[in-house]
């Protein structure tokens, strides 16, 4: 039998990768894990690709128990994590014993939790991707009493370095506040807005509850179009700001349909998207204004920074004999 990680609560939790890739043309949307960054560094904590499979823990509590000895990273929003109820740290590998509870709970000030097993867990996959699709009806969210098969055993570890604070990694850690400031760059509409543009800039702008991981609304002194005349559907970038009537923004994240017929006002960066993935209903957020140049930097910036850790796990891991996915 294979061994398994026993989801015993399960909040809001979906089995997340980095989404679907190269199917925009179709119509699909790409998905995948809101904060990419927290969920690309809890892979390499965990010694897996970037892109593997890995459980998304949103807003509620949720623990599970292995039936082996496995290696786990928890990364994201912070929140207080025990494993066999002793405290742990997150944004470091974690050794747990079989039969140990893993209890994630009291996330705050973001919204995301990721929770990475060394080998990853085997899970139903839609053109080459686990992400969840509300629109094809696919995904794998979880409940009390599933069970996730994992895909490779960790030998029991057992080294002073797991009963002191763990690896010195230098980590790139995401930052977490009571409210967020997001980079954006022009968007293909922002002449249309005239003045009112820089109302983006100027003012702050809060969470609604009805955001969601196909965009996100925000309430606010909204930007007002100054121009008139229809504008026909064109495909849309992940992270456009758009301007549609009422008293909202709307900024399309991961779980975007393709096309639409709002004016664009701005586009969220790279790294802003992830940090955008963490905003919680009620946070205040507010856009900064960036050149591609600059949000190009940001992105390549982080990239090398996950390469970096990339290098001193496996450094690590080959000291300690753990079978780091290559």
């Amino acid at each position: 039998m294979a061994d398994t990680l026993t989801v015993h609560r399960a909040g809001l939790a979906t089995v997340q990768d980095l989404g679907r890739f190269g199917h925009s043309r179709y119509g699909l949307p790409v998905n995948g894990a809101l904060d990419q960054h927290s969920a690309r560094v809890a892979n390499v904590l965990a010694g897996n690709d970037e892109g593997a499979p890995l459980i998304e823990i949103t807003a509620l509590d949720f623990s599970c128990t292995p039936s082996t000895d496995v290696l786990i990273a928890v990364t994201g929003a912070p929140a207080e994590v025990t494993v066999g109820g002793v405290r742990r740290n997150q944004w470091e590998p974690v050794s747990v014993r079989a039969g140990e509870t893993i209890a994630i709970t009291g996330i705050r000030l973001g919204l995301r939790v990721y929770l990475a097993v060394l080998g990853s867990v085997r899970t139903p996959s839609l053109l080459g991707s686990c992400a969840p699709d509300t629109i094809l009806g696919f995904a794998q969210t979880l409940r009390g009493d599933d069970e996730l098969a994992l895909r490779t055993h960790c030998p029991p570890i057992d080294h002073p370095v797991f009963r002191i604070p763990l690896f010195r990694l230098n980590v790139p850690m995401a930052r977490f506040a009571d409210s967020w400031t997001i980079d954006v760059t022009d968007g293909p509409d922002l002449a249309e807005f005239g003045d009112t543009a820089e109302r983006l800039f100027r003012s702050a702008f809060t969470v609604t509850p009805r955001s969601n991981h196909i965009g996100l609304r925000l309430s606010g002194d909204v930007p007002r179009r100054v121009t008139s005349g229809e504008l026909l559907s064109r495909g849309v970038p992940v992270g456009a700001v758009e301007v549609p009537a009422g008293d909202e923004l709307l900024v399309l994240h991961r779980g975007r349909g393709v096309t639409a017929g709002y004016p664009v006002l701005a586009v969220v960066t790279a790294t802003g998207l992830s940090a955008l993935g963490q905003a919680r209903p009620g946070q205040s957020v507010r856009f900064r204004r960036r050149t591609v140049a600059d949000a190009v930097s940001a992105h390549r910036a982080q990239r090398h920074a996950i390469h970096a850790l990339k290098s001193r796990v496996r450094t690590a891991f080959d000291a300690l004999r753990i079978p780091a996915t290559r």
